[in-house]
């Protein structure tokens, strides 16, 4: 039976696979969670870097267009594989009125007409003036259709410029699953979630579960008993009173850590449930970018440090005047005396270096 530094280190070792392809290191994940912060650089540049040799920052937009990848939102947005894309989709039609139906019929001819469009393009023919958005705040109406087609799969994100999606119409799609096939997708979607995140504690599998709500809003009501047989089917242990789960042909108990000091992205696989964080490493790692400045205690957005199979500690990483600056703190208060740790963390920094193409 696992115990918990088996789950850890198999957490750990399974999600560091050797590195790859980034094609290869997509399809392996099947979603990369993207993020616009650059400090130091994009959540799915820092999350890719650590899996696919050669990585540099940038490099996944930059080659999106030759890849087999998709935007959408998936438990969030990100990159999704054409197959996790095609488990999602069609999602059924958006209860719009009439009005905004019209709209949406209209600018899809219009983005069909040229091909691919930039907002700005879609906004200059279809000035809708400006609508409040989830958050409260005023949002360009015809931006926000834009998404709302983009998120219903009639438009497709076919590249970037300067970080702003370009729009491409998405060819029709046959109707929503039923029955058996959408219950299989749904297993199949609960597979990935685990293929990434795992070995999962039983409450954070039905949270990550519980968010497909937004990936397939049209199998809602199927959910719940998805939840169930994912739990049936999945190999999965009890220890200090928490289940844990992961995919039945994974056996934990063989992970042996290396020796590589890894600064992570806020949210890597690896770190990104908190809870499993805390049973893992025994303290509270947080997510600062939106704390106000006062009340911060890591940073701005302090990067999770992994040395061999722990996370000891964090980083605040910048380039100032093109060179690599590096602020390390500690759970302990101090670097450990451990022979050979001040050596990785140089060559985690000299990477970073290199991937950020720092002086």
């Amino acid at each position: 039976m696992p115990s918990l530094d088996a789950l850890r280190r198999h957490a750990v070792a399974r999600s560091l696979f050797r590195e790859t392809t980034l094609q290869r290191a997509l399809n392996t994940f099947g979603f990369v969670q993207a993020d616009p912060i650059r400090a130091p650089a994009r959540a799915q540049d820092l999350t890719l870097r650590h899996r696919v040799k050669g990585y540099r920052a940038g490099v996944l937009e930059q080659r999106y267009v030759t890849l087999r990848v998709e935007e959408d939102f998936f438990i969030n947005y990100g990159f999704v594989t054409p197959e996790l894309h095609a488990l999602m989709h069609p999602r059924g039609v958006i209860g719009w009125p009439a009005t905004q139906r019209k709209r949406a019929d209209d600018l899809l001819a219009f983005v069909r007409e040229r091909g691919a469009a930039h907002p700005r393009d879609v906004e200059q023919r279809f000035p809708h003036g400006r609508v409040t958005n989830y958050w409260g705040g005023s949002s360009n109406a015809t931006t926000q259709l834009l998404d709302q087609m983009h998120y219903a799969g009639l438009l497709k994100v076919v590249r970037r410029e300067s970080g702003v999606r370009v729009y491409g119409a998405r060819e029709p799609q046959a109707p929503p699953a039923t029955g058996t096939d959408a219950d299989a997708r749904l297993d199949g979607l609960i597979d990935v979630l685990v293929g990434k995140y795992a070995p999962l504690p039983g409450q954070t599998l039905s949270t990550l579960v519980r968010r497909l709500r937004s990936a397939v809003p049209h199998l809602r009501e199927r959910i719940s008993p998805a939840l169930q047989r994912a739990k049936t089917r999945l190999a999965h242990v009890r220890v200090d009173s928490v289940d844990w789960y992961w995919p039945a042909a994974e056996r934990p108990g063989d992970s042996e850590p290396d020796d590589q000091v890894r600064l992570l992205a806020p949210f890597d696989p690896i770190v990104w449930d908190r809870r499993r964080f805390e049973l893992f490493w025994g303290w509270a790692y947080r997510f600062e970018a939106y704390t106000p400045v006062g009340k911060r205690t890591l940073g701005y957005y302090a990067l999770p440090l992994l040395w061999r199979d722990r996370v000891i500690g964090w980083g605040n990483v910048s380039v100032v005047e093109g060179s690599l600056r590096a602020d390390v703190g500690y759970v302990s208060g101090r670097a450990p005396a451990t022979r050979g740790f001040a050596r990785a963390l140089d060559a985690e920094l000299e990477r970073l270096r290199l991937f950020l193409g720092a002086g």
